[in-house]
């Protein structure tokens, strides 16, 4: 697939609908560019745009963008809840698929070149882009804000890493960056600015100063008031959701809420959010409260609604969360993702891939999902109360081992094809010799280790599938029988290829480890399986002398 990145240039018109709606435009106009989201906001007087397309393609956008805030956007009169600096305040780059930070790193630059010449306009690098450590964080950079602006560019600690170091008084400055995804996160209160402030200064990495830190590190925060809304905002930047999740953010700010009797009233996510963010706080929120929910879709909505997202404008899934946006940018669309006919029309093409390595994960998967079939029909009615924490503990395995199974289905082929385009590599050259050793050597590890995978996920739903075929609605028991032979056909599949790969190891220990590693895994899956066809044809007996 070719690269992806995410823009999200942030303009200081938050007002203007005409002026909102004409940069909007500027961006769909630009061929290669998606827009994703258009986010103003009154109080801050601020437009945060999205969107995605190839490095090119968002450079376009971005400039394309610019030029119509720089005829439309006057920062002379401009006011605002929200710290700025410039009409295009800040413009920050993100790897979002096939992409590094480096890549963005150079996009950034090419970007803040090219702006800074054809507006002839003072921009900073921030984030990974930064070419001096004290601008990494933007709130360095922006300190003093454009009412100081002026006086800032006459400090030559201050020059522009481009354009002028000069006041440009209609447009101000720019900070251009790359950056890991970042969150733009706001929790409503119905309080003052000054409280919102002081639960933000408690809760943000640098607090009130050097001796006094935030208790969330990777989290900027700032309080404002939403004049048109009647209520205040803790307003934050996550800017590494690896280390603070977007939970418990909320559940701080509730909990601060709570000492001062203040009430929350939702929250709201700025932009985009990557799946996994929703994903983390529903986890949180399934364990603390004790609940079972599997799919994923439930789990977004219990996310949504556990943080109230939709207070104060609905929250859609399919156009907020960043994965489910772009689907329809996607252009090579994994196998997964096609419907069954189509996947067994690819199958039957005169191509070596996907194949039964593809094929047995897909297999594998079904049996799996349909021993989380039985396990959703024997569960949530009184006539299965008593066997309740059986369900409870046997459901989730099945649902899991079925959703991890599925990416090995587009794993299997690209492992193949990895191999076929080393086979293809030239080798006149001793370089070029050695590069393609260590390609191929590279591309058979994966066509082993993959349908290694395939037999390890799938044997990982035996226990729980046994505990449903003891248990479960006697009614599903010829869906368990299925199940079973499903999973151990696509575990049986996987161990063929395996076996198929192994003698192009070349290395003799690693190829007799992974045999067995293999052999054992097969063993497992023929002994699971004669269980469980015993104790279903057990309950099948039961049932008709009964």
């Amino acid at each position: 697939m070719d690269k992806l990145i995410e823009c999200v240039p942030n303009f200081s018109e938050g007002r203007n609908k005409e002026t909102i709606d004409s940069i909007a435009q500027s961006i769909r106009d630009t061929e290669g560019c998606n827009l994703l989201d258009v986010d103003p906001g009154a109080s801050t007087n601020r437009t945060v745009f999205t969107f995605v397309g190839s490095p090119t393609a968002v450079v376009n956008g971005a400039l394309n963008a610019a030029k119509v805030a720089h005829q439309l956007i006057d920062m002379t009169s401009h006011t605002g809840e929200h710290p700025r600096f410039g009409a295009m305040d800040v413009c920050p780059f993100i790897p979002i698929r096939n992409a590094t930070m480096e890549d963005c790193v150079e996009i950034a630059n090419c970007f803040a070149n090219q702006l800074a010449q054809q507006l002839n306009v003072p921009v900073y690098l921030y984030g990974a882009a930064a070419a001096q450590e004290e601008r990494r964080l933007l709130p360095n950079i922006r300190a003093g804000e454009y009412e100081k602006l002026d006086q800032k560019l006459k400090d030559s600690t201050w020059k522009p890493d481009y354009g002028p170091q000069q006041f440009v008084p209609r447009w101000g400055a720019t900070a251009v960056g790359a950056r890991k995804f970042l969150i733009a996160y706001n929790v409503n209160l119905m309080s003052t600015k000054e409280q919102a402030t002081k639960i933000a200064f408690n809760i943000r990495e640098r607090g009130r100063g050097e001796n006094k830190r935030g208790k969330l590190k990777n989290v900027q925060g700032i309080g404002w008031y939403l004049d048109e809304r009647n209520l205040a905002q803790v307003s934050t930047n996550i800017t590494d959701t690896d280390v603070t999740k977007l939970h418990q953010v909320f559940e701080e700010v509730v909990s601060d809420a709570k000492e001062y009797n203040l009430p929350v009233v939702g929250s709201e996510i700025v932009g985009l959010v990557p799946l996994q963010v929703l994903l983390d706080a529903a986890e949180f929120y399934i364990s603390r409260d004790n609940l079972m929910i599997l799919d994923e879709s439930s789990k977004v909505n219990l996310a949504r609604h556990q943080l109230g997202l939709d207070f104060l404008k609905p929250f859609n899934p399919d156009e907020r969360v960043i994965e489910y946006a772009i689907r329809n940018d996607v252009v090579n669309f994994p196998i997964s993702t096609l419907s069954v006919k189509s996947f067994v029309d690819e199958v039957a093409k005169r191509s070596e891939a996907p194949g039964g390595g593809s094929v047995s994960a897909a297999v594998a998967a079904m049996g799996a999902a349909l021993g989380c079939m039985v396990g959703q029909l024997s569960y949530g009615k009184k006539k299965w109360e008593n066997i309740d924490h059986v369900i409870r503990k046997a459901l989730p395995i099945v649902y899991n081992a079925a959703t991890d199974l599925v990416p090995l289905i587009d794993r299997d082929t690209e492992a193949f094809n990895c191999f076929f385009k080393a086979l293809k590599m030239p080798d006149s050259t001793q370089e070029e010799k050695d590069k393609k050793r260590s390609a191929k050597r590279e591309g058979i590890m994966l066509s082993v280790t993959c349908p290694l995978t395939t037999m390890a996920t799938g044997n990982s739903a035996w226990e729980a599938l046994m505990e449903l075929a003891i248990h479960g609605n006697i009614n599903c028991v010829s869906d368990i029988q299925v199940g079973a032979k499903c999973l151990h056909t696509g575990v049986w599949g996987a161990y063929q290829n395996v076996k198929i790969n192994l003698p192009e190891v070349k290395d003799e220990d690693t190829r007799k480890k992974l045999r067995q590693e293999a052999e054992e895994a097969l063993g497992r899956a023929d002994e699971c399986l004669e269980k469980i066809l015993q104790i279903v044809q057990q309950r099948q007996i039961q049932a008709v002398s009964s």
